[in-house]
């Protein structure tokens, strides 16, 4: 599990995407194909065509960072996208573990939180 700062939205590409692609590059796809400041300390989390390997961008208070993680067997699952034509789709935090750890989150139902 990691843990982000509370503030943080997590954006995922619905796009395949080259995963030769580095930091700049991945920023400049953030900002051009996203339509996200890529600098704004939110996540951006971009998949390969195989769905095996994912990559997500962040910035930190001196630079960009970038974590990158390859499955040895199976696919990630990407969330649908509301519409055909979304090339963004807002996760949250959980969503993005359960994600990372090979969860398919179309599939999860969450239980309703009561306060006593």
């Amino acid at each position: 599990m990691i843990l982000w700062g509370a503030s943080i939205n997590v954006f995922c590409s619905t796009k395949p995407v080259d995963m030769r692609k580095s930091f700049d590059s991945l920023a400049g796809l953030t900002r051009d194909f996203m339509g996200h400041n890529p600098s704004s300390g939110n996540l951006f989390v971009f998949f390969n065509k195989k769905r095996d390997k994912v990559k997500v961008l962040y910035w930190s208070k001196t630079g960009y960072c970038l974590f990158y993680k390859r499955l040895e067997r199976g696919r990630f699952h990407i969330p649908t996208p509301v519409q055909d034509d979304e090339t963004t789709v807002e996760l949250d935090q959980v969503e993005l573990d359960m994600i990372l750890d090979g969860i398919e989150t179309d599939k999860v139902e969450r239980g309703k939180v009561v306060f006593a």
